[in-house]
């Protein structure tokens, strides 16, 4: 290769974004704490492939919803020709897996995912070609205290995080008899007011007029606010399991707001739909979204089963957790372990990994291309790091059986230096990170 031959940089695709290191906490944070809450409700894990059948989601979603028609990267298998289809959401893969293995045999199922999904958009602030996305899918359950259930596990992810200004939006959307005639009157609506439709709502006139509801278009908003709303066409059943759901997050001291324009942007919803929203995203305003589908399971194959879920952003609620602040530094760890000689590096792998044993995360020096191994530039990557000590051994340290031990952080210790023997290193550093009282509950490995 010539030495003049610039080579190119490979870079990421476009909207599908790498997740740093200076941000992985913050991910955690969130990770860890939904999960929890998760568990707190009774729901189990289930984890699903990536790649799907096509036919998965223009058979669940709707060959008329925007995903389908425009957003899926879908492919041919070249060893067998199949249709794949790389996951534009998540529900339709948990029913297909769900009615695969029988899951809902011995009653009904709390289930969990968490993963990347894929739509081709035009990638903004909170909208990206590979997002991630952390929902609950509840199969087997037909009363509206579900869908509550469901939605005051949301109102508990907020608090846990310290978040503010989410608010609920609520509707319903009926049974299918009932849509349907909404729909009648609804695309006569429109028709006589054809001279008012922009491009993308004439398109979805005779296909999916309900989501002519949900257009951003300001010209179109008057005119969209006094087209019939579903909520008048609703029958007995479906008002009462709507006023149901009303009833228990009233009770429970739930805010909420009643948006007759709310639809869902997958054809197999049904009756509740909701979505939580902020204005502190810009367009992007939704960053949960869920409701019931009861016609799923059946729509692939099933027995008629009902259902409810929901999914969250996660990058949005990342971006809102980001502006709240409070978030712990990058590289936090416990400890880290400076030295300097060939001995001193056999004696600080030994104590690292007796100190790991103990329950502690260290982070042991190793030689850097850029940086010298001086204990004044270890020492400069030892305050980066985070951690709450730094444990230092030279060739002083090796002859006289000790480790230097430096707290960086504020902590409650006697001296900011202090001098212990090998032996004593582990049981030093658990008292002080830990504290005396858990010290005993340590088991150690070694």
């Amino acid at each position: 290769m010539s030495e003049n031959k610039k080579i190119e940089k490979i870079v990421g695709v476009k909207g599908m974004n790498d997740i740093l290191p200076i941000d992985a906490p913050i991910w955690e944070l969130f990770e860890n704490t939904v999960q929890s809450v998760l568990k707190s409700y009774g729901f189990q894990q289930i984890r699903t492939p990536i790649v799907e059948p096509t036919a998965l989601f223009t058979r669940g979603l709707g060959d008329v919803t925007d995903i389908v028609e425009k957003e899926m990267y879908s492919f041919t298998d070249a060893m067998n020709g199949d249709q794949l289809t790389l996951r534009p959401e998540c529900t339709a893969s948990v029913v297909r897996a769900a009615l695969e293995h029988n899951l809902t045999y011995d009653g009904p199922k709390r289930l969990w995912y968490a993963g990347p999904m894929f739509r081709h958009e035009k990638p903004q602030r909170g909208r990206y070609r590979q997002f991630h996305q952390i929902g609950a899918e509840a199969l087997g359950f037909v009363g509206p205290d579900i869908d509550a259930e469901l939605i005051m596990l949301c109102q508990r992810l907020w608090d846990d995080l310290g978040l503010q200004g989410i608010r609920l939006e609520l509707n319903s959307i009926g049974n299918t008899d009932e849509r349907n005639k909404h729909r009648a009157d609804l695309v006569t609506y429109f028709e006589t007011n054809a001279d008012l439709l922009d491009a993308d709502a004439q398109r979805r006139l005779h296909s999916n007029p309900l989501r002519i509801l949900d257009t951003k278009n300001p010209a179109m908003q008057a005119m969209v606010n006094a087209a019939p709303k579903l909520l008048d066409y609703l029958g007995a059943d479906s008002c009462a399991h709507f006023e149901g759901v009303q009833k228990i997050l009233r009770h429970n001291s739930i805010p909420f707001s009643i948006n007759t324009r709310l639809v869902r942007g997958m054809d197999y919803y049904n009756r509740t739909v909701f979505e939580w929203v902020t204005d502190q995203l810009g367009a992007q305003g939704t960053v949960c979204g869920g409701g019931r589908y009861d016609p799923l399971v059946e729509i692939f194959g099933g027995k008629p089963t009902p259902a409810c879920g929901f999914a969250i952003g996660v990058e949005r609620i990342v971006e809102l957790m980001k502006a709240a602040g409070d978030i712990l530094p990058p590289n936090h760890c416990d400890v880290y372990i400076l030295h300097q000689g060939e001995d001193a590096q056999l004696q600080a792998f030994v104590l690292s990994e007796r100190i790991r044993d103990a329950g502690l995360d260290v982070v042991l020096h190793c030689a850097s291309a850029s940086t010298a191994s001086s204990f004044k530039s270890q020492m400069k990557r030892a305050d980066a790091s985070g951690a709450a000590f730094a444990v230092i051994i030279g060739q002083d340290e090796m002859d006289g059986g000790v480790a230097a031990i430096k707290a960086l952080r504020k902590v409650e210790t006697d001296q900011q230096q202090v001098s212990v023997t090998f032996d004593a290193v582990v049981d030093y550093l658990v008292e002080q990170v830990v504290g005396e009282d858990e010290h005993e509950h340590i088991h150690y490995h070694h």
